[in-house]
């Protein structure tokens, strides 16, 4: 997977700092890329769509997403991916400190594929990432 890449959506600084620190640790290959809001994810996306060459980027491994974020939270944007032809496939990780179970059933109502709880500790970050690393990348059959 020599060009994969995973985007995060992500509006806290420190979060995105962990999961950077996290990735640098594990000496993960995949490159992170940051949006901070639903607005940005979804900008970042069409701009995908648009060049759909070769040489560009493909689309990502998976996208984490944090549900409470700013301008358009990550309801939202999780039902405008899933409805979407071209970037329905891509697998999305609902990564959320949010453990309501209502909000859980909502998100995968709206097509989430997985729901994580983020973890609370940095030993915890580093499982919870290699584990839906190894799901995602190695497990999975994706499209």
């Amino acid at each position: 997977m020599g060009n994969a890449y995973i985007l995060v959506a992500e509006d806290d600084a420190d979060d995105r700092f962990l999961l950077e620190t996290a990735f640098a640790e594990k000496s993960y290959a995949e490159e992170l890329v940051f949006v901070e809001n639903g607005v940005e994810l979804m900008d970042f996306l069409r701009s995908l769509e648009q060049t759909e060459k070769p040489k560009n980027r493909p689309l990502p491994g998976f996208i984490l997403l944090d549900l409470n974020m700013p301008k358009k939270d990550g309801r939202e944007v999780l039902k405008e991916i899933k409805e979407h032809e071209f970037f329905k496939k891509i697998p999305v990780i609902v990564f959320t400190t949010t453990k309501n179970e209502t909000e859980i059933n909502r998100c995968y109502e709206l097509g989430a594929n997985t729901y994580v709880v983020k973890p609370v500790g940095f030993d915890s970050l580093l499982q919870t990432i290699d584990d839906i690393r190894t799901y995602w990348f190695k497990t999975a059959q994706i499209p």
